[in-house]
């Protein structure tokens, strides 16, 4: 299912404006026009460039590792210091815009142009992919490892008091608090934005797939558009490579331990390239099957053994524990949601926002343009209410509900003295899941399940980010050519490999949160381009644009479906006029006894 090349036709309404919109129903188009997917050439300024740019930072990395930490770690200290605050105010913006939006007279406009169009993916497998391509690697590294780190270092914004008797129970919800509020409303809301915006301009306004198509109403007829839409496309490139790589390095991190615990593999540097060069080869492979096939299957499969793998720890651990924990987590997370949202390390607590809600307010926005062109991509006949819920609201639940299953039952085992898992998460946070695993039962099978979904999220994951780089590098094609998702797929695993070379999990932190500075600039400037559009659609306002195009006679019937004409009208019993509005240009009559 593709969109049309095309724009729309102008209507008489003026440029942009669809037949639909203009009361008449759609021309239809042939078949193979419909079903054809749109390959555009490669936008060479845009490819060339990124490419470039990515290769010569690949090259410095591989060469000059030291050097190359040693900058980025400079760079990410000035970054924080002088616009920490931004990323926190920006990331609730978006929050507020979403629900905003969903619950407004906008929530009403369909992601097509015929009103009767229907979804193109089913919701289970739109759920799927979504949800694979937001966080399916994060959450499979951080499930137990950020719960476990705020229980051993408790996060000064909570203001908690160790002399408290109360303080083990407080230290054990706040975990469970923070991790929700750093994977639950606010990321997704960012995703959220950024697929409406291009969802909407893609199936909407039937433009490309590209970032800087959605910003075609701060755009168009300025003579400096052209360069700044590819100038924010590059953006797009740049933070979708260090931002999937910086994920897939984590991937790869997890993947090399289990590997270790489960093939008896000692973990090393080359261990990790080699698992990344693995890996990459097959999400190569799977990008060649497209959408509906690799990704969707992947997606599903990812879906599927992530369910078996939370029910297996949900009843092999405390069941009690967790049932109870998840709705009070639950409860202390929404209701402290404004102070945890505002609070930026100004009165203290700097270095840990730092190296946790800005880290990951950034890295959201690094992912941004990845997973809002994916999103968008697999949403089309969906009204735009429909996007943003199931968008916000599922994925955060589910999120809500994994970190509940396993970071709960590692944190109640941790508090009653059952497992220690203090000097598994010092080795690093890829050994936090295994020594989970270790404390319950059926060790050896549910470890290599896990390695495996790790494994199957890092295809899938890189398998959508190379697809929407190769849509990003050719006009916004939804189809783009094949040796082109193969370079940027190779890329992708390329910067993975240099980044744990340089640096580490440190330096894929790193390089996450400087490429994501100039991003969140786009990023504003998106839900402007965005709100000046939807308060122009006639969707948002259907009785307005009927009175204003067809006449109030016509805006009646088309609510009421009853033709106002007197001369099949009932007699008048109390006698007074009445007036009939007639077909044509004819006068008006007089009274009727």
């Amino acid at each position: 299912m593709a969109v049309s090349e095309t724009p729309a036709e102008p209507g008489p309404e003026g440029p942009g404006t669809t037949t639909e919109e203009a009361g008449a129903p759609p021309p239809e188009r042939p078949l193979e026009v419909e079903e054809r997917q749109a390959t555009l050439p490669v936008d060479r300024p845009v490819f060339w460039t990124g490419a470039i740019v990515t290769l010569a930072v690949i090259v410095y990395g591989a060469v000059f590792p030291e050097q190359f930490e040693d900058g980025s770690t400079a760079a990410l200290n000035w970054v924080i210091a002088n616009f920490g605050w931004l990323f926190i105010i920006a990331g609730n913006i978006f929050l507020v815009l979403a629900v905003y939006i969903a619950a407004s007279r906008y929530g009403n406009i369909k992601l097509a142009v015929n009103a009767d169009e229907q979804p193109e993916f089913g919701t289970l497998p739109w759920i799927s992919m979504m949800f694979a391509a937001g966080m399916g690697i994060g959450l499979m590294f951080y499930g137990v490892a950020e719960p476990l780190s705020h229980y051993f270092d408790a996060p000064p914004p909570l203001q908690l008091n160790p002399a408290s008797p109360y303080f083990p129970d407080q230290l054990q919800e706040g975990a469970l608090v923070y991790s929700y509020f750093h994977w639950g409303l606010h990321p997704w809301a960012i995703y959220a934005v950024a697929g409406l915006a291009l969802g909407y301009s893609t199936f909407r306004k039937q433009r490309g797939n590209n970032m800087s198509d959605a910003f075609a109403p701060l755009l168009t007829g300025k003579r400096w558009g052209p360069a700044t839409g590819r100038g924010i496309d590059l953006l797009a490139v740049f933070a979708t490579v260090f931002g999937t790589a910086a994920s897939l390095g984590l991937g790869a991190l997890q993947v090399a331990v289990g590997l270790g615990i489960v093939a008896g593999v000692k973990d090393s540097k080359f261990l990790e390239i080699i698992v990344i060069v693995a890996l990459t080869a097959a999400f190569v492979a799977s990008a060649f099957s497209g959408v509906h096939r690799g990704v969707k299957w992947l997606s599903t499969t990812n879906v599927v053994l992530a369910l078996f793998l939370v029910v297996f720890v949900f009843f092999a651990g405390p069941t009690l524990f967790i049932l109870d924990a998840w709705p009070n987590a639950v409860g202390g997370y929404l209701s402290s949601l404004v102070n945890l949202s505002s609070v930026t390390g100004a009165f203290g607590g700097a270095d840990w926002m730092a190296a946790w809600t800005i880290f990951y307010w950034a890295w959201w926005l690094s992912w941004a343009p990845f997973v809002g062109t994916f999103i968008a991509r697999i949403s089309r006949g969906r009204t735009i209410r429909q996007f943003v819920v199931g968008v916000l609201l599922i994925p955060s639940a589910a999120s809500t509900l994994w970190f509940a299953i396993l970071g709960g039952t590692a944190l109640w085992k941790q508090g009653n003295g059952s497992a220690d898992y203090e000097a598994a998460l010092a080795q690093g946070e890829e050994h936090a899941l295994f020594a989970l695993l270790d404390s319950l039962p059926m060790y050896g099978i549910m470890s290599g399940l896990s390695m495996i979904l790790v494994a199957i999220y890092f295809v899938t994951g890189a398998d959508s980010a190379s697809l929407v780089l190769g849509s990003l590098s050719s006009r916004g094609s939804l189809a783009p050519k094949k040796p082109l998702v193969v370079f940027w797929g190779a890329t992708i695993g390329a910067v993975a490999a240099v980044l744990l070379l340089s640096g580490g999990l440190e330096g894929l932190k790193n390089a996450t949160i400087i490429v994501a500075l100039p991003f969140v600039v786009v990023m504003l400037a998106l839900c402007v381009a965005l709100m000046k559009e939807l308060t122009t659609d006639p969707a948002a306002n259907v009785l307005r644009h009927h009175m204003r195009q067809r006449g109030f006679r016509d805006a009646i019937r088309k609510l009421v479906g009853e033709e106002v004409d007197t001369r099949t009208a009932a007699k008048n019993p109390w006698g007074r006029a009445r007036m009939r509005f007639p077909s044509g240009g004819g006068r008006r009559t007089g009274t009727e006894e």
